[in-house]
């Protein structure tokens, strides 16, 4: 499987980046992917939130935005899935070229702006889904609603029966003025909405921006503390461009992959202090020993996107078991007991 994945990994950088991402979905559901289902072990079956998860790896949103390959991908190694984000009405985003490999920094740009197919038809295949799969669904907002706080609710009534968990998205950098929403009084009144929403009861995640400051983040913990949310997410994207060495270097949108790994650590570890809700490590984990290091910084679970770029779909199986093997080097019965063990290097 791993010559072959190899060789579709050097055919798909042929092509332009988005066209290569759909045509990875479309080799998906063909049946060309890993086949055995989420790895598993003692030491990585564990709670989040009240889910039950073979193991802590997951599938961060945006790689399936139209939820059009929950069954192949339930047949990965990933222990979770999150797919979207969906808006309530169908969306182009922005306008083409809006994806970007930074190879020579394992990184890629995009300006995607929430392109998806809307609630409707997504929720229809989420009604569909692999029974078994521990799946959930992004919410986003639409870029002209006139109140976008209420998209977020609406897409969670509409598609809530059909999911595990949601996640709030309003740390995307490629809908204008979404960030403002991080903002004490409109995150607390778009959470409440949220919830009030939320008639099939699932745990609601938060996922946050890692270009937060101390101020901000501790006003955002303090509103998630009181808002009945499940879990954050950190992080999403970041506009900083530090170090980068690709020619892409400089487009415009959010940057994801390896550069973003430091920044987000350092994020969760201090989110970690201020809530005792569980956390989930994303933003450059290409590895277990990546995968590890979010865990011990403070993240129940972790979630990746960008370096299935570079890896290929098979990497959740080889950080699950990677991460059994380190969890086991270093005498942890369970994965829930390393997190947090060592949050202080992150401080």
């Amino acid at each position: 499987m791993r010559v072959l994945e190899n060789i579709g990994l050097r055919a798909l950088r042929s092509f332009d980046p988005e066209r290569a991402h759909g045509l990875a979905l479309r080799a998906l559901n063909s049946g060309l992917g890993p086949r055995g289902g989420p790895v598993t072990s003692k030491r990585l079956a564990t709670e989040l939130a009240g889910l039950t998860l073979p193991n802590p790896v997951g599938l961060a949103a945006g790689f399936d935005k139209n939820a059009t390959a929950l069954h192949a991908l339930a047949r990965t190694g990933f222990g979770f899935l999150e797919v979207g984000a969906a808006t309530p009405r169908p969306q182009e985003g922005n306008p083409k070229p809006r994806l970007f490999r930074l190879t020579e920094d394992r990184a890629a740009i995009n300006r995607f702006g929430f392109n998806n197919a809307g609630m409707e038809p997504i929720a229809q295949r989420l009604a569909q889904r692999p029974a078994t799969a521990v799946i959930g669904l992004n919410l986003g907002a639409n870029k002209d609603s006139a109140d976008r706080a209420a998209d977020f609710a609406r897409v969670l009534a509409h598609c809530g029966p059909h999911v595990d968990f949601a996640t709030v998205n309003v740390s995307s950098p490629n809908t204008e003025k979404l960030r403002d929403l991080q903002g004490k009084a409109a995150l607390a009144a778009l959470l409440d909405g949220v919830m009030a929403a939320n008639a099939a009861g699932v745990p609601v995640f938060l996922k946050i921006a890692p270009d937060l400051n101390g101020d901000e983040l501790a006003e955002v913990a303090e509103v998630a503390n009181a808002s009945g949310l499940s879990a954050i997410i950190a992080t999403n994207t970041t506009l900083s461009r530090d170090g980068l060495a690709s020619a892409h270097r400089d487009q415009a949108g959010g940057l994801s992959g390896q550069p973003l790994f430091v920044k987000s650590t350092q994020v969760l570890a201090q989110l970690s202090t201020l809530t005792t809700l569980p956390l989930i490590g994303v933003g450059g984990v290409g590895s277990a020993a990546q995968a590890y290091a979010k865990i011990r910084a403070g993240a129940s679970a972790v979630q990746l996107y960008t370096a299935l770029v570079y890896g290929g779909i098979s990497l959740a199986n080889d950080i699950a078991q990677g991460l059994d093997d380190l969890l086991a080097r270093d005498g942890f019965a369970n994965v829930a007991d390393a997190v947090g063990t060592d949050k202080g290097a992150w401080l």
